[in-house]
């Protein structure tokens, strides 16, 4: 009996103990987690500049103007976002499917690249306030006369964004719908359109904010068809556990709706109000 008594008393102890550590262990992640979050801020504020990542070939988001510079709606709030922060943007380039792996490896402070927010996503990254709100439609070539919805992919071929939230999309919810048809994915949307003009493929999905530059600027023959299929929002995507970056993001977001600066921007590049 008395055995007994000193085993199970030891087992509460051990048990205590355990207990203990793990509380001490998940408290120091958290300390670590918020250190981390300052750490990046403090960073940039030292440093005057926020490293801010984007495709570069997606017109009228961002794009290279004439003068080899990052342009667009997206190069527009993130040298606003920078400036209210204190600090400058410096813009780096890459193609959208490499993005969120180079923000989490900390090749980005940040992304402002039309990153659409998803319950998938928000695992892996942190995202501000939505800063855009985009309608996809279904996109044909202007003489097209056979496809006015999702329901006619069947037996196409449809061009759609490599790593996109259009592509997932796709393929996880009108392929099983409607039946088979070929997708077929691009780097960039500029090459889509021009694939769609030419006839490489039936049809793409993409806003009708997209593919304005292309038809005024560039002649590609396509239009638009049909109602908005969906809906999406994106918002400035971060690496997780930086809970002071992102207040800060948030935070001067919030001053750019406030000054005005944000409608400026909106209307600058799409000739309408925000929505948002």
């Amino acid at each position: 009996m008395k055995n007994r008594w000193r085993r199970t008393t030891l087992s509460l102890i051990v048990l205590t103990i355990i207990a203990m550590v793990a509380a001490g262990c998940g408290t120091a992640s958290k300390e670590e987690g918020a250190a981390a979050g300052s750490s990046s801020l403090e960073k940039i504020k030292q440093e005057g500049k926020i490293v801010i990542g984007m495709m570069g070939t997606y017109a009228p988001y961002n794009f290279l103007n004439e003068n080899k510079e990052i342009d667009g709606y997206d190069a527009d709030i993130a040298k606003a976002i920078a400036k209210h922060m204190g600090a400058e943007a410096e813009i780096v380039t890459g193609e959208f499917s490499g993005l969120i792996e180079g923000l989490q490896r900390g090749k980005f402070n940040a992304l402002i690249s039309q990153v659409t927010i998803t319950e998938e996503r928000k695992q892996s990254i942190d995202f501000s306030a939505p800063y855009i709100k985009n309608a996809v439609n279904v996109v044909v070539k202007e003489d097209n006369q056979d496809i006015h919805s999702v329901e006619d992919f069947k037996g196409k071929k449809i061009g759609v964004g490599f790593g996109t939230n259009d592509e997932a999309y796709l393929r996880n919810e009108v392929l099983p719908k409607v039946g088979d048809f070929e997708i077929v994915t691009y780097k960039d949307v500029i090459t889509s359109l021009m694939d769609l003009n030419t006839g490489r493929i039936d049809a793409t999905i993409n806003n009708v904010f997209a593919i304005k530059p292309m038809i005024e600027e560039k002649g590609v023959k396509v239009k638009a068809v049909g109602d908005p299929i969906k809906e999406d929002v994106a918002g400035i995507a971060i690496k997780k556990g930086q809970p002071e970056l992102l207040d800060a993001i948030n935070k001067a977001f919030e001053a750019m709706k406030q000054d005005g600066s944000y409608a400026e921007i909106h209307k600058k590049w799409f000739g309408v109000e925000p929505t948002l």
